[in-house]
């Protein structure tokens, strides 16, 4: 499994621990940045590689997108064609992105979810996979729509 991370100037340090995280959990890790607290890119810019990475490679890695609050992140994601990102600052709400959703992208907030809880949710979230069923139709549903409005 290949994870893209990126984040913006406010949310290196929890990016990082999760990188760590991944990799201790044997994951391949890609880092889109930003790289340090000094670096000015806005979080859109940074959510746009990590898209574009992830498209790029047909949809085989997903990602990890971190700033303030998740939501800027989380918002600007979902304007890429098969991308399906969630906030996840609790354990169900990162599953049901998998399970009910097929997310491929999770989205925190470093001013909102500490690490420690932030790791656990990632560690649960790499494991989880998307099965046919009840779901489905409501997955292609989505996909439907954004067909229809992405074009």
């Amino acid at each position: 499994m290949t994870i893209v991370v990126g984040c913006d100037n406010a949310a290196v340090e929890l990016k990082n621990t999760l990188i760590a995280c991944l990799k201790e959990q044997g994951v391949t890790v890609e880092d889109e940045g930003c790289m340090d607290a000094s670096d000015p890119t806005v979080y859109p810019l940074v959510a746009k590689r990590v898209c574009e990475n992830i498209i790029r490679s047909g949809y085989a890695k997903r990602g990890v997108l971190v700033c303030g609050t998740g939501i800027g992140m989380c918002i600007t994601a979902n304007k890429f064609p098969g991308i399906r990102a969630a906030v996840g600052h609790d354990c169900f709400s990162a599953e049901r992105s998998i399970l009910s959703n097929n997310g491929n992208v999770l989205c925190f907030g470093a001013r909102v979810i500490g690490p420690e809880l932030a790791k656990k949710i990632l560690r649960e979230w790499i494991t989880l996979e998307f099965q046919d069923g009840s779901s489905t139709p409501k997955v292609q549903a989505i996909l439907d729509i954004e067909r229809e409005n992405m074009k």
